[in-house]
């Protein structure tokens, strides 16, 4: 994906949720994750998410990579990417350092990229250079 060279093979340790089944709670994985079931809760600390066309996630993401042919409903970050392939459904906000959108594909939400440090804070609805901008004087 992007690219890169493979860090490993993230199969190694490979959890699978199948497409008959539903799993409620919270998972934190040690290694990486494919669901093609249904997953209501939260996943933290995996190397690399899947979620399979008829896979469905409700509840937050955090990995290192997280690529989605099915559904998310909630927020992901990806310390390293995120892609949505064509047919896949995201809603939610993200915050990763790459993004790839396919063709098809669907995302409602909010995207952050980068580090973060770059970037301007917010304050009551405006940035920082929103605040410190000096403001133009009405027409008379």
């Amino acid at each position: 994906m992007f690219g890169s060279a493979p860090r490993g093979d993230s199969r190694e340790g490979m959890t699978l949720i199948g497409e008959e089944a539903f799993f409620h709670g919270t998972l934190s994985v040690k290694g990486s994750l494919r669901v093609e079931g249904t997953f209501e809760g939260d996943i933290s600390d995996a190397v690399e998410i899947e979620v399979g066309v008829k896979g469905r996630i409700l509840g937050n993401v955090a990995a290192e990579t997280v690529v989605v042919a099915g559904e998310i409903v909630g927020n992901v970050v990806a310390a390293h990417a995120l892609e949505l392939l064509s047919g896949a459904k995201l809603v939610g906000d993200v915050r990763a350092p790459k993004l790839r959108i396919d063709e098809g594909a669907s995302f409602d939400g909010s995207c952050a990229m980068g580090s973060g440090e770059d970037k301007p804070r917010r304050r009551r609805g405006k940035t920082d250079v929103e605040t410190e901008r000096p403001q133009a004087e009405p027409i008379s």
